[in-house]
């Protein structure tokens, strides 16, 4: 998971280098076709037949409705990259675990405990000390857009949870997410433009293809391997990877209270997953 939190922080760094020569849908699309060639070759060599006889199995609409979630989600959280600091960017992203103890009694019927309703409004407190609305000039729009990524992020989630329940296999769910972030982000590019690819930055558009998969297989093997609070919990250095790569690379200096408001909002996030996995157990 530390390996994966990293090349994520990574990838947020080309994305934002990116940002100056191509949309947030381009960079989507880039990031996902790379994603999906990969994935396709590797889900081919491993599952071979079963995969071509059953790519598109019994639940093949809450798998388009799962990638149509994630590909907002995505889009949103790579326009905030393009325009946050990267640590606050990440940050908001990863307020997913906050909304989902919210939207728990609505889409899972799963009522959460007073102490989870406690993280949740901890980690909003983090929120409102990171965007500082209160202060004219700030990047308020755009953090609310941020913020947007991780509630949808958490719905994204809530679809994997429904697609687990169903018994579906974990390559179905990656494979048509790819599918649906890289044809959405090519419809969305062709409706506005696409912006000419030359030598000086196809290798940054390979990084931020590369590092996204390296840390989507990095997760993915964690989370099967490993006892899942543990690994949540170690999904949040790429906050803190972020946070170094923001101060080596832009030299970006955060306030006092937004680093409090980063810290209480991971924190909150942290103790929401292990809540809701305490749950789970219970």
């Amino acid at each position: 998971m530390l390996v994966a939190g990293a090349s994520f922080a990574v990838m947020g760094v080309f994305v934002k280098l990116g940002a100056q020569w191509f949309s947030s849908h381009e960079l989507v699309f880039y990031r996902s076709i790379f994603g999906l060639i990969v994935i396709v070759s590797a889900v081919l060599w491993w599952h071979g037949r079963e995969a071509r006889q059953h790519l598109f199995g019994a639940h093949f609409l809450k798998h388009l409705s799962r990638g149509l979630v994630g590909f907002i989600a995505l889009t949103l959280f790579f326009y905030s990259i393009g325009k946050l600091p990267l640590a606050m960017a990440i940050t908001l992203n990863y307020t997913s675990p906050l909304f989902l103890a919210l939207l728990m009694p609505f889409w899972l019927k799963e009522r959460p405990s007073p102490l989870q309703y406690l993280s949740v409004l901890l980690g909003f407190v983090g929120v409102v000390l990171l965007l500082r609305p209160w202060q004219a000039g700030g990047d308020l729009g755009v953090g609310l857009l941020g913020l947007l990524s991780g509630f949808f992020g958490a719905w994204a989630y809530v679809h994997v949870r429904q697609l687990g329940q169903l018994h579906e296999p974990e390559w179905r769910t990656v494979l048509w997410f790819t599918v649906v972030c890289s044809l959405g982000a090519a419809l969305f590019a062709t409706a506005r433009e696409w912006h000419p690819v030359s030598a000086g930055n196809l290798l940054l558009l390979l990084a931020v293809g590369l590092f996204a998969t390296i840390g989507q297989f990095g997760m993915t093997r964690a989370y099967k391997r490993g006892q899942t609070t543990v690994v949540a919990s170690f999904a949040f250095s790429t906050v803190v990877f972020g946070a170094v790569l923001d101060v080596l690379i832009w030299k970006d200096s955060l306030p006092p209270v937004a680093w409090f408001g980063i810290a209480l909002t991971v924190g909150a996030g942290l103790w929401a997953v292990h809540l809701n996995e305490q749950r789970k157990t219970t």
